[in-house]
């Protein structure tokens, strides 16, 4: 099987006293998506694979000791931390495994953590200046240990493209269910969820999905300036400075980075700015003129039109059919 026909891997990491039902739940759960997929083409092979990692005691190595579907070796596609029925890792336990998450997280990877997973996700450094989600029991902790990350628990998961967080212990339910939905699509998530009756995440079941970035292409120079701009919620950015962080000369770095992400960097940032704008609809009271200059737009009506051209809604009309706040 070639690199481009492998099928999207989502590694689960095995770390001391982990919650084994969110492991084999997880397993379970992707392997049925799997069973649907696979059932709605025509090539016969897998359209998941699911693989367990392991941390070596006798070495910093963290190896595949599961594995769905073996074949190439690259990074999984994802990679999640599940909860713990256990107190968070401290900094000296959680330091090689987050020194080789942020290794995965530079090759492409999206890291994702449920519940206490968050406080080994917080431990990479990737979380800074970024909101993160976590279970509410532990959200004064994850703050006093994590000061430079924001922490809102009000929502049950946060979607930041290369990095994603969800709440308690069995929103491995929502997390599994959105990763469905992003690698093999809202109809094979949705059978999953009817199978298992689970209801969907909210945000899964629209007319109209939320932005899924390109991370594992393999370009490391443009994949920079993806965690950039996610970090900074592509705000105040010019194609100067991204062609500055890749080390590109702009032609060049204009021609790799639609390459690599199938849009042109004004595309990539406009829907990176509309998922954060999405956000605020759906959970404050904030006026739409609040919410452009929150996301990074001074002009209110160019706002309007940019979300219009991406989600096929006015910023009222989507608050009015999605919006959280004030509802009984």
């Amino acid at each position: 099987m070639s690199q481009t026909d492998a099928p999207a891997e989502i590694g689960v990491l095995l770390y001391p006293n982990v919650q084994l039902a969110a492991v084999y739940g997880l397993t379970d759960l992707f392997y049925l998506a799997n069973r649907f997929a696979t059932a709605r083409q025509s090539s016969g092979g897998p359209a998941l694979r699911v693989s367990h990692w392991r941390g070596m005691e006798t070495s910093a190595a963290v190896e595949r000791v599961f594995d769905t579907a073996p074949g190439t070796m690259r990074s999984p596609t994802v990679l999640i931390l599940p909860p713990s029925f256990d107190e968070p890792m401290t900094p000296k336990e959680a330091a090689p495994l987050a020194r080789w998450l942020r290794e995965r997280h530079a090759e492409g990877t999206t890291l994702s953590s449920v519940c206490v997973g968050a406080f080994l996700l917080a431990e990479t450094g990737l979380l800074a200046h970024r909101t993160a989600t976590t279970h509410w029991v532990y959200a004064d902790l994850l703050a006093q240990r994590f000061p430079d990350v924001r922490v809102d628990t009000d929502k049950l998961i946060i979607d930041d493209g290369d990095v994603i967080t969800a709440g308690g212990l069995m929103a491995w339910t929502d997390l599994g269910l959105k990763l469905v939905d992003r690698l093999l699509g809202s109809t094979i998530m949705l059978d999953t969820a009817r199978h298992l009756l689970v209801d969907p995440p909210g945000r899964e079941q629209r007319s109209y999905s939320s932005f899924s970035p390109r991370l594992n292409h393999g370009d490391e120079q443009i994949l920079k300036v993806q965690h950039w701009l996610h970090a900074s919620g592509a705000r105040e950015v010019t194609l100067a400075a991204m062609a500055r962080r890749a080390g590109l000369e702009e032609r060049t770095f204009l021609r790799r980075f639609h390459r690599a992400t199938g849009l042109r960097p004004t595309e990539y940032c406009q829907h990176l700015r509309v998922g954060k704008a999405r956000e605020m609809l759906e959970f404050s009271n904030r006026t739409v003129e609040q919410i452009a200059a929150a996301a990074g737009y001074e002009d209110p009506g160019a706002f309007r039109k940019v979300f219009q051209k991406i989600t096929g809604l006015s910023p009222g009309d989507y608050r009015n059919r999605f919006g959280l706040v004030g509802r009984v």
